[in-house]
């Protein structure tokens, strides 16, 4: 089995809680990457980037960051093998 590096896109319901989520999320997952992107009128989102076994699904992980009370969406933008 291999491994895969994961790329979510994480939407937040309050722009002024980055640091918060991103510190929630490495909670869940050993965080590789993190950033933002800037999505308009003020808005930013969270890119994270993480690696996992391939063998297990992401579906798990993504219901896990999408129950965070700061998070509105989470958006799987990529998934590698590496």
């Amino acid at each position: 089995m291999g491994e895969v590096a994961v790329t979510i896109k994480v939407y937040p319901e309050d722009p002024e809680k980055l640091e918060e989520i991103k510190k929630k999320i490495g909670e869940i997952v050993e965080i590789a990457k993190a950033g933002e992107e800037p999505i308009g009128f003020g808005l930013v989102a969270v890119i994270i980037t993480f690696v996992m076994e391939d063998s297990g699904g992401i579906d798990e992980i993504e219901e896990k960051i999408a129950a965070i009370p700061e998070v509105s969406q989470v958006q799987v933008s990529g998934v590698d093998r590496i």
